[in-house]
């Protein structure tokens, strides 16, 4: 472990676990007690150094920790002290430490951090473990002279991914702790971590002014401007995007026109996506053209132009300035999803999905109350938001309090610029002029000719209806959260009770909705009577009256976990009963109908939901069962969604019986709105026909359906080094995407060619009549289990799928050119330089020249470097035979005597030329022999159209061949490759050691097959 693994490891540990804090300190106290080793010592107080700037100790052993310190060394001390005062006061962090600590930790200073601003300065500020992006705001706006703080945040950026880190309580070193960890993931050292820090504008308040500060307007003024260059704020007219450059041009340059100036602003605001639709001169001529036409009257200031532009972007893009939280609905009217973000910006708050798609929009003119209930419950902390149309939404979130404070901090600062108030109820009969006369839903124009507040309980306002003017107590009114006049629909909601606002809303709905001719829906009900097991302590008959069987809804959806499996059949066998109920938990955590740790993304639930059903018949009916019950009466939107994806993902792995099969039919026919009904009715006829699969679904498949997408592309990669994207189906079996490649590819013929699965450093052959999907996963579910397991978790394995040539029958060079130059050359070239084939020197030079002619052409100036290159041009074991010089000389000869050919021409030349050679189209393994004392210990054998081939590794002569026909038998395992020749009589055995057993086993395995095949072919036509 290096140092910093090390300290992560301690501290991390601190971080996570408070109540074993005191006791790493006093561990450390421990071992810096009467230490005499320098080394030690001074390692030992950079840990403490660390330590302190990152958790704090408990109250109880605070004193004692100081003490210790206060004693320690003088370089140590105060600097120790120092930051376990700034630890206190900012709290404990949630990262260990990063490489930029321990280094700044050694030295004892604080670290220097580049900040950049949107006008393209940057900003050197020192910070510490304990620097918040609260007070690192703070620096950079003393630093730069910012008087209107506010919205202004602290964005972290590592390669292409942003992250906004507030300018709240955050750590800073938290986010870069954590860049650093991504980095060495990656393979890199954390010292490599290429982090940025950003300062932007990310919200403003719904009152903002852009004349009160001119440094902030210019700020927010760039971050537009490039924003709109690289894409992040969109016009949707061309004209606007016209309009913005051509006031930047005269921002920058004033109202005189030249051509290069204006280039220069259409490559400071066009994105390159419009620059490739239309050339940069005309979007030039087009902005140079609108700055005549702005300012040929008028000069106006520039900062003026800037506030406009500011002005334009809040009002346009309120989304994208906006402060972002994740949450869930936890109760409420209902939505689209449950999974949500709240996105809190000046106009109100919206709740977004993660695509940024709205669900919902509420103005904080509609927000009556916004409560939160910050103690630590089983589902986290919540904020409730009530509004006037009645509604009340739930939210659960890690940052409830959060969200509960910007949202009171924008009401409150309406309330106090507002102008309107509603009266709540009629003013009593007083004679005294004083005060005001109102009635009952008045709207009161306020008068603030002094503050509001809950001391002087007094307000001046103008009653809009009279017209007088007059004091009125703040109790009367309701003090509307707006800049603006609110309408008399607004006004009336106000007045209402809660219950009188719900029904109104409700009466608006109705009247919106039009008449929907409904479809009774099918459920399992009937099914249930004679194929689910009894309620549990009560027995049902199916005499009993409709009403008395509906307390008995064992068919519907259900908020409780079963404990037993529904169907009789599994409820009648012990075993089968303990797999099924394993299975059912992970469907009601999977839709969301039960809190879990295991997440929805990965495949950890859908393996618990499917692996059993896959191998075990009966269970299948059960999984169907189960999802269809969650799914009928749930009027969870959030949870139907992931049922209805589980059922798409349960009907490409395998069919219900003959007796579910027109219950499950019957109930997709009856959820014709469902956008997966349609394709589940095609996908269950489909793997009827087709079979079952083995494996659960491969992530990739789950994926896919979670994001609503039914085509699922899978890279393919070829030997040419080229790749292509084909989609892949549940149902697709490798020899469907074979044919699916040769079409596409308009390759001759699919004979001999094979998928492979290229996993670490094995490639495995997939078994043509084996579902896509489910070998992938057979394999690098094989390789997982052989792989350690970190932290409790599997480790993913990533993988590629090949498609190459695997037999080489029917392979005639020229026949196919596509072929050829695809699969052909790049397979058989580095078999030929790793010396593999029987070749004389002339036709290493002759293959050299065409080697030479494929990487240069006609390119005579490469010539000198081909000494440099033999390895590439000649086989290995031949670069000896002659000297560099002399190889050089012969393949120039060479080369001039094949002029003007193309490089595929000289492709197939090659091809053409080891065509001739035996061992063309061979796939060698080297393996030790131990069977046949006259052959060398070390043998090279070729597998290819012939059969199987023993060869000299050494001289390359073939030493014995043995066609399919006569060999035997052969077996294979991780250490070996045995085969057997000849009858049981007179036969032989070739027993080998290799790891390659399997490759060696699976290749003649399809050969032999491949000519059984032929033979059957001939047969039937003999026959015929």
């Amino acid at each position: 472990m290096s140092n910093l693994e090390k300290v992560h490891f301690i501290i991390g540990n601190a971080i996570a676990r408070p109540n074993i804090r005191d006791e790493i300190y006093c561990q450390i106290c421990k071992q810096l007690s009467k230490c005499y080793n320098k080394n030690v010592y001074a390692r030992g107080w950079i840990l403490m150094s660390l330590c302190v700037g990152c958790f704090p100790p408990t109250d109880e052993f605070i004193k004692y920790l100081r003490n210790f310190i206060c004693d320690g060394p003088l370089g140590y001390a105060p600097y120790c002290v120092e930051r376990l005062r700034r630890t206190f006061a900012n709290g404990a962090r949630r990262e260990p430490p990063s490489y930029l600590e321990l280094e700044a930790t050694k030295s004892k200073q604080l670290i220097k951090v580049t900040v950049t601003l949107m006008s393209g300065l940057s900003c050197l500020i020192s910070i510490d473990s304990a620097t918040t992006a609260n007070e690192l705001c703070k620096s950079l706006a003393g630093k730069i002279e910012l008087k209107d703080t506010f919205g202004f945040s602290i964005y972290i950026a590592l390669y292409d991914k942003v992250s906004s880190l507030g300018s709240g309580r955050d750590h800073v070193l938290d986010a870069i702790s954590q860049c650093e960890q991504y980095v060495k993931g990656q393979g890199r050292q954390e010292r490599h971590a290429a982090w940025r820090l950003f300062f932007r504008k990310e919200i403003f308040t719904p009152w903002h002014n852009c004349s009160e500060d001119p440094i902030s307007t210019d700020l927010i003024y760039q971050q537009i401007i490039r924003g709109i260059r690289f894409g992040e704020y969109q016009c949707e007219k061309e004209e606007e995007l016209v309009d913005i450059a051509a006031k930047h041009y005269y921002v920058k340059f004033g109202a005189d026109v030249e051509t290069e100036k204006g280039m220069t602003i259409v490559h400071a605001c066009i994105s390159d996506k419009l620059l490739k639709r239309k050339s940069p001169e005309k979007w030039c001529q087009q902005v140079t053209a609108k700055v005549k036409d702005l300012f040929i009257s008028g000069r106006p200031n520039a900062l003026k132009l800037e506030e406009q532009l500011v002005d334009f972007a809040r009002m346009k893009w309120p989304l994208l300035f906006s402060r972002f939280f994740e949450a869930a609905k936890f109760s409420g009217p209902t939505l689209p999803k449950n999974q949500l973000v709240v996105a809190i910006n000046w106009v109100g708050i919206s709740f977004v999905d993660k695509n940024e798609k709205l669900l919902l929009k509420r103005s904080y003119l509609e927000i009556t109350g916004v409560n939160t209930i910050r103690a630590s419950k089983q589902y986290g902390q919540s904020v409730t938001v009530t509004t006037l149309q009645g509604e009340e939404y739930i939210l659960t979130s890690g940052y409830a309090a959060d969200i509960a404070d910007l949202i009171v901090m924008f009401l409150n600062g309406l309330k106090m610029r507002s102008q309107y108030a509603v009266t709540l109820c009629s003013s009593s009969k007083q004679e005294d002029p004083i005060f005001l006369k109102y009635e009952k839903g008045d709207l009161i124009k306020l008068i603030r000719n002094e503050e509001i507040t809950q001391d002087n309980g007094w307000i001046q306002g103008q009653n809009e209806r009279t017209e007088k003017i007059g004091s009125l107590s703040l109790e009367s009114v309701y003090i509307v959260p707006t800049l603006e006049k609110p309408s008399s629909e607004v006004m009336s909601l106000i007045l209402m009770s809660p219950d009188q606002r719900r029904q109104a809303s409700q009466n608006a709905c109705a009247e919106v909705k039009e008449p929907e001719v409904k479809i009774k829906v099918y459920t399992l009900e009937e099914f249930s009577y004679d194929h689910f097991r009894p309620p549990a302590k009560e027995s049902v008959s199916k005499m009993v009256l409709p009403k008395t069987r509906m307390k008995d809804r064992i068919w519907a959806c259900s908020r409780e976990p079963l404990k037993l499996p529904l169907l009789k059949k599994v409820y009648a066998s012990t075993e089968m009963m303990v797999v099924a109920c394993q299975a059912l938990l992970p469907i009601m955590k999977y839709m969301g109908d039960y809190p879990g740790k295991l997440s929805k993304s990965g495949t950890e639930l859908t393996d618990l939901i499917f692996s059993a059903a896959l191998k075990e018949e009966a269970l299948q009916d059960e999984i169907y069962c189960q999802i269809v019950k969650q799914l009928t009466a749930n009027y969870n939107r959030y949870s139907v969604d992931n049922g209805w994806q589980l059922l798409w993902l349960c009907t490409g792995l395998f069919s219900p019986s003959n007796v579910l099969l027109p219950h499950v039919k019957r109930f997709l026919e009856t959820h014709p709105t469902e956008r997966l009904a349609a394709e589940c009715i095609q996908r269950l006829n489909k793997v009827k026909r087709c079979g079952a699969r083995k494996n659960p679904p491969h992530l990739l498949e789950v994926e896919a359906i979670q994001h609503w997408s039914t085509k699922i592309l899978h890279k393919i990669y070829f030997p040419n080094d080229t790749d292509e994207a084909f989609e892949v189906f549940t149902s697709t079996k490798a020899r469907d995407l074979c044919e699916s490649i040769t079409k596409h590819l308009k390759l001759s013929s699919a004979e001999g060619l094979s998928l492979f699965v290229q996993v670490e450093d094995k490639v495995i052959s997939f078994p043509e009549g084996d579902f896509f999907f489910d070998y992938v996963r057979h394999v690098t579910d094989w390789v997982k289990k052989e792989k350690p397991m970190k932290d409790g978790t599997s480790v993913s394995v990533a993988y590629k799928v090949l498609f190459m040539r695997k037999l080489w029958l029917n392979v005639f060079p020229g026949r196919d050119i596509k072929a050829d130059i695809v699969f052909h050359y790049p397979q058989e070239l580095p078999k030929y330089l790793r010396g593999y084939h029987q070749c004389t020197k002339e036709d290493a030079i002759q293959i050299a020249a065409f080697l030479y002619k494929v990487k240069f052409n006609d390119d005579k100036s490469q010539f000198l470097n081909i000494p440099k290159m033999l390895k590439d041009l000649v086989p290995e074991d031949m670069v000896r035979m002659l000297s560099p010089e002399e190889w050089k000389k012969c393949i120039v000869a060479m080369c001039n005597r094949h002029t003007g050919k193309t490089a595929d021409e000289v492709k197939l030349a090659f091809l053409k030329l080891l065509y001739r050679w035996a061992t063309f189209g061979s796939a060698f393994f080297e393996v030790k022999q131990t069977s046949e004392p006259n052959f060398p210990d070390v043998v090279r054998i070729a597998i290819n159209k012939q059969g199987v081939t023993v060869i000299n590794p050494r001289t390359k002569v073939a030493l014995v061949t043995h066609p399919y026909n006569k060999i035997s038998n052969w077996c294979s395992g991780s250490t070996y490759f045995h085969m057997s020749v000849g009858s049981l009589v007179r036969g032989g055995k070739i027993l080998c050691e290799t790891s390659l057993g399997y490759k060696m086993d699976d290749l003649l395995t399809s050969y032999v097959s491949a000519y059984l095949a032929t033979a059957k072919q001939k047969t039937a036509r003999y026959l015929a």
